[in-house]
């Protein structure tokens, strides 16, 4: 059994660990509390001292600027922690709409382990600096590890980012820079029950979002699974075809043991019936692939 095999089991079937990069930005100061309950969709006035909460940071047209998650350490001090390489992002952005607010932005030098599993919630972190915060991926429990001297807890094994990949992608959980442009709409994602309060009032970003929920639109893109029906891994770009019409982009691929098959995440025209049995296409290379509902593996 090779290691990443090994790796993959762990983090499927029993508890493994991933130094995953993210990026952490605080959030410190009298107003800090109403001023991102300004900027984030979440209800950051209804969090109690400790509490996690997965949030979308959007434009003023309402498409994304960031996936993050807001931690509440104090009713005045705050945490945001992002994909590793957009923390500047995030803190340029809320830095932006930053006018007359007694709150300071800025990087905290942080660190994160991330724990998938079904043992994940049972590990206790070594270090009393450090905060679990719960990171459930749908089929998949999972616990974050976070602080400023994070380190892999005694007799979890430790998972390599292929791994992490595989069930990130059989989950369905999108990611910055790949699934989250500068272009993504909330909707598209299929992550809106648990990073959007639609009771909490206004937000940056929010007209795009209660429009779509009030009409019950559907977004012209939809955030699907691709099975590949060879052990071709296409790349990241391949396009989706079905019937010989390009129905949508490959974002993240990885190699999955339980389905014993190349998967992917691809953005999808929203027509698209799922199960739909087509192909995935790249330069110099096809592969039969089917486009069905995410999670792939529950």
């Amino acid at each position: 059994m090779s290691d990443l095999t090994t790796q993959y089991l762990a983090l499927r079937r029993g508890v493994g660990g991933v130094r995953l990069p993210r990026d952490f930005v605080r959030v410190e100061g009298s107003d800090a509390r109403s001023f991102l309950q300004g900027q984030l969709s979440q209800d950051v006035e209804a969090m109690a001292d400790g509490a996690s909460a997965w949030s979308l940071l959007l434009q003023p047209q309402g498409k994304v600027d960031a996936l993050v998650r807001v931690t509440r350490l104090t009713a005045d001090d705050f945490v945001v922690d992002v994909d590793g390489g957009f923390g500047e992002i995030v803190a340029q952005r809320l830095l932006r709409f930053k006018l007359r607010v007694k709150a300071e932005v800025g990087p905290l030098e942080w660190r994160c382990v991330a724990l998938r599993g079904p043992g994940s919630h049972d590990v206790v972190a070594s270090s009393p600096s450090t905060r679990a915060l719960d990171a459930d991926w749908p089929g998949l429990p999972g616990v974050d590890l976070v602080g400023p001297d994070v380190e892999l807890p005694p007799d979890v094994p430790e998972a390599a980012m292929d791994a992490y990949e595989a069930v990130r992608i059989e989950a369905g959980v999108p990611a910055m820079g790949r699934e989250i442009t500068d272009r993504t709409i909330p909707a598209e994602l299929g992550i809106l029950e648990r990073t959007v309060s639609l009771t909490k009032g206004c937000f940056t970003g929010q007209e795009l979002v209660a429009r779509m929920d009030s009409r019950g639109s559907t977004a012209p893109r939809q955030l699907r699974g691709i099975v590949v029906g060879t052990n071709v891994i296409p790349p990241a770009g391949a396009r989706v075809v079905i019937e010989g019409r390009e129905v949508g982009i490959v974002t993240s691929v990885a190699e999955s043991l339980e389905l014993r098959a190349p998967i992917a995440l691809a953005s999808v025209v929203r027509d698209v019936e799922t199960p739909a049995e087509g192909v995935v296409a790249w330069d110099g290379g096809e592969a039969p692939a089917r486009v069905q509902l995410l999670p792939l593996v529950a």
